[in-house]
């Protein structure tokens, strides 16, 4: 059997999958955020359960919001300060007597949209986690590629140039600290956090990512005119990665994947904003969703098959 562990801030979700990555059982807890300790013994209670009700030692893979150094070993987790700058893979191995597999969240959500239903893999994609923040995943090969460091992929933590200050407007462009120490990060404009921060500093009203979209949707104008510039926001950022990296797909998740009108003007206004012979990669909304967290952190453990 196949563990896939989610681990988040607020909840720690531990999936049972079997080696065609079908989800079998899945249990939640809430995040301890007391001691390093507790949080140890959180994964390692979850993971004991699933041993018990199938009578096995499953394989663990475990998706983090953050990443572990690949010199040090040291994870850095800076949304769940208990894990941070410790050796997480190491204390979970000896304390659950065999290997951990661990890797980036948005890794593992890329991971899981590489391998479909079949279990037939994709050879090179680009995961972005359009949420809270703003990340990805990168594949390529049909394997992870982590980088020298584990931080590949930390897209959110580019920032904005000078076509989309422009966009913005010189003088009255916000510029937002990002929780990395810098400013002006992807994470905190591409973002469904971001996308309600804009429309709040642009529009000068407050309301959630579905509210703005609800007002999208039913015609009012000026909200209208925020989403075509959101829009152009998304194609002048994704088109630098795009350029950089030549995915052959690229998979959106996270809430504001949810939104369809992406689907429909970023392969509009994307051409504009690449090298004049490249094409415009599919663009597809996630196909297991909330689910391809845990399936692609299970996915991790057939890494060594």
């Amino acid at each position: 059997m196949l563990y896939g562990i989610d681990v988040g801030g607020t909840k720690i979700e531990l999936a049972v999958f079997n080696q065609q990555l079908e989800k079998l059982t899945s249990e939640r807890v809430p995040t301890p955020q007391d001691s390093y300790e507790n949080w140890l013994n959180a994964i390692v209670t979850l993971v004991e359960r699933a041993d018990s009700q199938f009578n096995l030692k499953g394989k663990v893979g475990l998706g983090i919001p953050g990443f572990i150094n690949q010199q040090t070993g040291i994870a850095e987790i800076t949304n769940i300060a208990v894990a941070n700058n410790q050796r997480i893979l190491q204390d979970l191995s000896e304390r659950l007597g065999r290997k951990v597999y661990a890797e980036n969240d948005a890794n593992c959500f890329a991971l899981s949209e590489a391998i479909d239903s079949l279990g037939q893999k994709k050879k090179n994609l680009l995961g972005l986690i359009l949420g809270t923040g703003f990340g990805g995943g990168l594949i390529l090969d049909g394997k992870i590629y982590s980088g020298r460091n584990g931080m590949a992929g930390e897209l959110g933590h580019l920032q904005l140039n000078y076509q989309a200050l422009k966009l913005l407007g010189w003088d009255k462009a916000p510029i937002y600290p990002c929780g990395c120490g810098r400013q002006a990060c992807l994470d905190t404009y591409l973002s469904g956090r971001g996308f309600e921060m804009l429309y709040r500093d642009l529009c000068l009203e407050t309301l959630s990512a579905p509210e703005i979209i609800q007002k999208f949707y039913e015609g009012h104008l000026e909200t209208q005119a925020f989403v075509e510039k959101f829009m152009q926001l998304c194609a002048i950022c994704l088109g630098n990665i795009i350029t950089a990296l030549d995915p052959e797909e690229i998979v959106l998740g996270g809430g504001l994947s949810n939104f369809d009108y992406l689907y429909e003007a970023l392969p509009q206004l994307l051409p504009a904003h690449l090298m004049r012979s490249a094409k415009v990669p599919k663009i597809k909304k996630a196909q297991f969703g909330d689910a391809g967290g845990t399936r692609g952190a299970a996915a991790l453990c057939l890494q060594d098959a």
